[in-house]
């Protein structure tokens, strides 16, 4: 009698293990189908077919007008008309100076230009980090605290005392880089950080402290404009190829720059450039850039209603390397919360905004391992995961890819855009140079753009637009804007 209650006992447990693993296989069934409509869901709202790209495109065209037409803000655009007064022919020799003042951190380069058909040489940069009392305080503080490392980055790289005239006031190329770094972009910063124009005042106090700065500390340096890096990268590349007709920078943030005829600028009332070239070069915002047809997701708007700047720069937190990792975060986080993606507690560090980095999305999406290792080692370096499954990490690597591609394609989008508006897609060819570690080191994301422009186009005129990296690299346009900078600029 007791064995057959025994056996009868074990049978039972047996039976009510059963149901338990039964119950707990159902459960994780559901859970990873809850996983992948969130994945489709999100895939589908990302979705950027060609139709949706000449939507896109063709609202940018629209803003782009409306804003070089009138000078009140009717568009989102800014469109701003760069201090830049001339850029390089090509022809330009001798040795140049350039500094790129970023949100926390400045970098100061020379190089020596050949002229037509001659690489650069003798080219130095050095990168410095401004002291958060310095960056707290006057712009005059910062300027002056600039001047003093200059000094010591000349004396280690002087100037060629006999080809390059010591005795004359020597062109500095100073290009400012829009900071993304909220601290460095803070009410209490030593400048409150914007982008010019030819005819603000507020940059020409600025430019008159800088100078003071240099003739203070025995500089025979004279700045003349501060512009955008990405107008500073439109003049490395005209230096290299008088074909250029635009510079995309696409980093920590999102812009573009080009040429415009003189003309195609009607709200422009201040003098014309004294180079004579019939063009004006614009700084066209265009992270700022919004429309309806943008490919947006609740993870999207969430980001943006929690940013710092919530309904600006829309068009930058789809595009810029500051924001995809955190979008990917943000859908990883929520298959976490609902479908237990990542076990049965959330983690942590997952939880943390900015706590994924692009470079790190970029490591995870381009890891081609069978089993993902890279997805895995790094969900465990940046997110405390030390759980996943292959199944699991092939989903992140979804998720990398789905945003990826979608701003990518915005931005080939964008090109597409700025081309049209210079009437040049059918019969002119054109040359865009693109700065920026999304496009220089993250393949998937660069071949991604070169596919939406090559689709948009179409084989009749995909040729007629040519993509290729810049110059230099991060801030040497200043080098070029200093090479051929008038001593009178508008």
């Amino acid at each position: 009698m007791r064995k057959e209650a025994v056996v009868l006992a074990t049978v039972t447990t047996v039976a009510v293990v059963a149901v338990l693993v039964r119950q707990y296989s159902l459960k994780k069934q559901r859970q990873w189908k809850q996983t992948q409509r969130i994945l489709r869901k999100f895939a589908r709202e990302s979705a950027t077919p060609v139709p949706k790209l000449w939507e896109v495109a063709n609202a940018l065209v629209s803003d782009m007008q409306a804003s070089l037409v009138s000078q009140e803000e009717t568009s989102t655009l800014n469109m701003l008309v760069s201090y830049a007064a001339s850029l390089p022919k090509g022809d330009e020799k001798g040795l140049y100076y350039g500094l790129n003042l970023r949100g926390t951190n400045f970098l100061i380069l020379c190089a020596r230009l050949g002229g037509r058909n001659e690489p650069i040489s003798d080219l130095y940069r050095k990168e410095i980090s401004i002291p958060p009392n310095v960056l707290s305080g006057t712009s005059q503080e910062l300027f002056d605290y600039i001047a003093v490392e200059l000094a010591k980055f000349v004396s280690e790289h002087p100037p060629d005392d006999t080809l390059d005239a010591p005795e004359r006031e020597k062109k500095l190329g100073f290009t400012v880089s829009y900071p993304v770094d909220q601290a460095a972009a803070s009410s209490g910063s030593a400048i409150k950080w914007k982008s010019f124009s030819a005819n603000d005042t507020v940059e020409k106090a600025l430019i008159n402290d800088i100078n003071r700065a240099l003739e203070k500390h025995g500089l025979k340096f004279r700045v003349f404009s501060l512009v955008d890096d990405t107008v500073g990268n439109l003049a490395g590349g005209r230096y290299y190829n008088n074909g250029i007709v635009a510079s995309v920078t696409l980093a920590m943030g999102s812009n573009a720059a080009y040429v415009e005829p003189n003309e195609a600028v009607p709200k422009w009332q201040g003098p014309m450039p004294s180079s004579n070239s019939g063009e004006l070069v614009i700084n066209t915002e265009w992270g700022n850039f919004n429309c309806s047809n943008l490919p947006v997701t609740e993870f999207d708007s969430s980001l943006d209603s929690e940013s710092s700047n919530p309904g600006c720069r829309i068009f930058e937190k789809l595009t810029s390397a500051m924001y995809l990792g955190e979008i990917v975060r943000r859908v990883l986080l929520k298959m976490a919360q609902e479908t237990a993606l990542f076990g049965d507690v959330v983690p942590p560090k997952l939880a943390t905004p900015y706590q994924l980095r692009s470079p790190d999305m970029a490591a995870m999406h381009q890891d081609t391992s069978e089993d993902h290792g890279v997805v895995g080692e790094k969900l465990k370096e940046n997110l405390g995961i030390t759980n996943s499954t292959p199944m699991v990490r092939e989903v992140v690597a979804e998720v990398c890819d789905i945003v990826a591609e979608r701003g990518a394609r915005l931005a080939g989008a964008g090109i597409v855009g700025i081309i049209k508006k210079l009437g040049r897609i059918e019969s002119r060819k054109s040359v865009v140079t693109v700065e920026g570690g999304l496009y220089e080191h993250y393949r998937v994301f660069r071949n991604y753009l070169h596919s939406s422009v090559w689709e948009m186009l179409g084989s009749d005129h995909s040729d007629n637009v040519v993509i290729e990296h810049s110059h230099g690299g991060s801030g040497a346009g200043a080098v070029f804007l200093a090479a051929c900078q008038n001593t009178k600029s508008f």
